[in-house]
Parts: structure tokens; C-alpha cells; sequence
């Protein structure tokens, strides 16, 4: 069999003509997905009847098995005569061993259920002896990486540098979450604002507000002359807030650049909780999670700013300590931020860098002897 030519891949959504492979197959580790897999996994799918995108990592790999084949799922949903399965594949990789490839494609085969394969399409040197072991037809698509200049080990290594080549599911993973918090009137939501500006991404605003001034509406419109120290809260309130907070920041991690900024989240929701409920619940307090960063803002020397919707400027020492307790051990870094703007906001950049060249750390895949 001779290897096809880099095909023209269809427009999204649907194919030109009569396919002509009844049943192609792509295996990769997709580690992670990227817009090079993308292209792959399109152009396949431009050519044959039916698509089986073989989803195969060790299970060394830091990006579980589940998130790829979902992100693969969701990106080729328009396609749906491709079908995406995961299988772990945890043998040695040696292309000179012919029992390793037996290894192999054993797993292949059971993934696919035993359907017949007509092509194989590939960017890798590989593709040619897989597609010869299946007896089908070897397709390779832009091996070079010049249609599509980015590849798994490249993203692997810097994210950042490849972020534009990455769907929204998958920078929603990589995204590093940095939490703002602090007492009222303390400056939280210009800080979360001023460093989105800062690095061109996004932020969350804090829930918690728009629903204070929902039911002080409410309110209103039954007594006129109520006040936000007139709102009542209770357990339902707070996890509403969490919730709707949480959905709002993984609807912006999918359009976030590599950092995304969050005005407040389930822990400082918890010490609210406390404040007008005297205990926070164990539902609000379960729905933490673990962000990348911590900033939390000092009351010290910030006026407060009594906009009709705040009414704990008493509290405000009290609240700070209870977020410096709280986020104490909470395995999370907490830079803390004091002083004028300037030097808050400096602070802060200074630790969102820092956190950006740590970089991440993924493990190595399964690799052939050197």
C-alpha cells in the first residue's frame, strides 16, 4: 500500500462527496489535545464513512484518560460519525520490537471492537507500519507541523506560548485560578479588575453583590424604606452563591487566558456565612476547591466606602483574621496585600508571575529507548 497525500480537510460540520473509507482510525496519546490533533481527527473524518479516534496513555500521564476523551468528544461533536474511545495503554514504547507492537495493537483492536480499519491516519513516522498491521491504508497528515506548527511536547512545556492552538475545555485545565479576598471595602474587586487588565484575561465578579442587591430590591418593593442592614440571609443564600460563583468561573476559564482572576470564592463564601449565620455549613464549606493563588487584601489604611450595600465597616479587622485563619492551612499560597494600590497591585503581579514561571508540571509520557 502506498501513503496517501495530505488531504484537504472538509468545512466543519460535514464532508464533500462520497467518503472514500468506509472506517478510519486515529490513535494518540492527546496529551493534551491540540489544534494539530484537531486537523487530524478533521481530515479523517473528511474521508471516511466512520471515524474511531483511539484515545491510548500510560497511566503515568498527569491529564486523566476521562478529560481527553470528553475534550476530543466535544470539539468533534459536529462530526458524529466520529467516535472517540479511551483506552490506557501502559506497554513499553519500542518501535524496533515487533512483540511491543503485538502489545499494542492489541489494545487498538479491543478499542475499536474489532471493526475493520481501511485507513490509518497519522502526523507521526509510526503510521505507516500501524496502518500495516491493521491492513489498511496509511494516511499522513501535515507530519512536518507546518499546516498546524504545534505539538503535544511543545504544549506540555509551555503552555502559555501555545495557548491560541488549545480548545476552551483544555485551557480551562491549564488555567492557573488566582482568588481574590478580603473584608468589605477592602479592594477586592479592583484588584481582580486591575489584573485582568494587567495580563489581557479575565475575572469573575463577586456573585455574592449582585445577589445583595437582588433582595435588597425585593425588598423594596414591599418596604420602600429598607436598608441592606434590613436583607436576611440564610443557608440557601450562601449556596446559591457559591454555585452560581463557581459556574461563572468555569464558564470564564474556557475564554481566560492562562491565568483567570476571581473576585472571592467557596472559602471566603464560608467566612460571609459565618458572619451572618454565626457557623458556616459543611455544604458551603465542601465546595472548595484549590485554586493556584491566594491574594488577600488588608483592611490597614483602605477608607471605607459605604455605597449602600456594605454594612460591616465594624468588621472589618474581625474579617480579616478569619481569612488569614482560613486560608492558613488550606495548602493554597496567600500573598497578602498592604498598602496604597500601587503597591497592592505591584505585589500582586509579582506573585502572578511568579506562579506563571513556575510553569506546569507534567509528567513525561512513555518514551522508546534512546
Amino acid at each position: 500500500m502506498t501513503a496517501s497525500a495530505d488531504p484537504v480537510p472538509a468545512p466543519a460540520g460535514g464532508r464533500t462527496g462520497e467518503p472514500e473509507f468506509r472506517h478510519g482510525m486515529v490513535v494518540g496519546k492527546f496529551y493534551p489535545p491540540h489544534a494539530g490533533h484537531h486537523a487530524l481527527i478533521e481530515a479523517a473524518a473528511a474521508r471516511c464513512a466512520a471515524v474511531t479516534v483511539v484515545v491510548a496513555p500510560s497511566r503515568r500521564e498527569s491529564i486523566p484518560l476521562a478529560d481527553r476523551v470528553a475534550w476530543l468528544r466535544e470539539a468533534h461533536a459536529a462530526t458524529p460519525w466520529v467516535r472517540v474511545v479511551g483506552r490506557y495503554d501502559d506497554h513499553p514504547v519500542d518501535y524496533a520490537d515487533p512483540a511491543v507492537w503485538d502489545a499494542h495493537c492489541a489494545v487498538f483492536r479491543e478499542a475499536v471492537g474489532g471493526e475493520p480499519v481501511d485507513a490509518v491516519f497519522s502526523s507521526e513516522a509510526y503510521g505507516e507500519e500501524l496502518a500495516r498491521r491493521f491492513d489498511a491504508v496509511p494516511v499522513c497528515v501535515d507530519r512536518d507541523r507546518r499546516a498546524v506548527p504545534v505539538s503535544g511536547t511543545a504544549v506540555r512545556a509551555d503552555p502559555v506560548r501555545h495557548w491560541r492552538w488549545l480548545s476552551p475545555a483544555v485551557r480551562a485545565w491549564f488555567v492557573r485560578r488566582v482568588v481574590v479576598v478580603g473584608a468589605e471595602s477592602t479592594g477586592t474587586t479592583t484588584m481582580a479588575a486591575a489584573l485582568a487588565a494587567q495580563y489581557g484575561t479575565a475575572w469573575v465578579p463577586e456573585y455574592g453583590r449582585e445577589l445583595t442587591v437582588r433582595k435588597l430590591a425585593e425588598l423594596r418593593a414591599r418596604r420602600p424604606a429598607a436598608t441592606v442592614f434590613d436583607v436576611i440571609w440564610d443557608r440557601d443564600d450562601f449556596l446559591e452563591v457559591v454555585r452560581a460563583q463557581q459556574a461563572a468561573e468555569d464558564a470564564a476559564a474556557r475564554v481566560s487566558g492562562p491565568l483567570l482572576f476571581c473576585d472571592t470564592d467557596a472559602r471566603a463564601t464560608a467566612v460571609w456565612e459565618e458572619r451572618y449565620l454565626g457557623l458556616s455549613s459543611e455544604a458551603v464549606r465542601a465546595a472548595a476547591r484549590r485554586p493556584a493563588l491566594y491574594l488577600l487584601t488588608d483592611h490597614v489604611g483602605v477608607p471605607f466606602d459605604d455605597d449602600g450595600l456594605r454594612d460591616g465597616e465594624h468588621l472589618r479587622a474581625w474579617m480579616t483574621g478569619r481569612f488569614r485563619a482560613e486560608l492558613a492551612d488550606c495548602g493554597v499560597p496567600v500573598v497578602e496585600l498592604r498598602g496604597p494600590h500601587r503597591e497592592r497591585l505591584a505585589t500582586a503581579v509579582a506573585a502572578c508571575d511568579a506562579l506563571l514561571a513556575a510553569g506546569w508540571s507534567l509528567a513525561d509520557p512513555l518514551l522508546p529507548p534512546a
